[in-house]
């Protein structure tokens, strides 16, 4: 039986009611995340990754955490590469409020929504965390749209990119994890 016509289901002013409370919800009970849109520089088409990539715009974004105690994953423990640090979150964002504060200007991989990739940064434990997956249909058309994207996060392994926005809390993320090596130019001049 097909469903009842007479009951018109996702008016215009439905949906924008639904939008504009799930928006107000995150922002009475979410935090402020940076969204940092990965820049590719030599892709590897083979492999689908990119060891140079860049990361140049922070854009502040509110976010829910889903887990309300704690970050999820294994946490700390020892492996026989060394410690490991295993957190992981699922984050929901509206989608109107990612349009808005990121996707118009077109730094994404994906111009139209948040990219498996890219990088949020949490500012309240200082901690980087590298999207591994996209929900983007996600409740499905309840109704006749999508207003919300659940990103599945995990701690940013970092290996090299280039981690330059214009904050500096975020840039340092990068300095404190650079392995550099002195080279001769650097210990004849010690001012560098």
């Amino acid at each position: 039986m097909p469903i009842n016509h007479l009951f018109p289901r996702g008016t215009r002013s439905e949906i924008n009611l639904v939008e504009n409370l799930i928006i107000e919800s995150i922002r009475a009970y979410g935090n402020d995340w940076y969204y940092i849109p990965r820049i590719l520089v030599a892709p590897d088409d083979v492999f689908g990754e990119d060891n140079l990539s860049k990361f140049k715009n922070a854009y502040m974004i509110e976010c829910y955490l889903d887990n309300i105690d704690s970050f999820g994953g294994q946490g700390s423990f020892m492996s026989k590469f060394g410690l490991q640090i295993e957190e992981q979150g699922s984050l929901t964002i509206a989608r109107r409020r990612w349009e808005q504060l990121v996707g118009q200007y077109g730094n994404t991989i994906i111009p139209d929504r948040p990219c498996e990739g890219d990088l949020m940064y949490f500012p309240k434990n200082d901690g980087l965390f590298e999207i591994k997956f996209v929900e983007h249909q996600s409740p499905f058309y309840q109704l006749g749209n999508l207003p919300v994207y659940k990103l599945k996060v995990e701690l940013f392994q970092y290996s090299s990119e280039r981690i330059e926005t214009d904050l500096e809390e975020i840039n340092q993320f990068a300095l404190d994890m650079a392995f550099t090596v002195p080279t001769v130019a650097d210990s004849a001049n010690p001012d560098h």
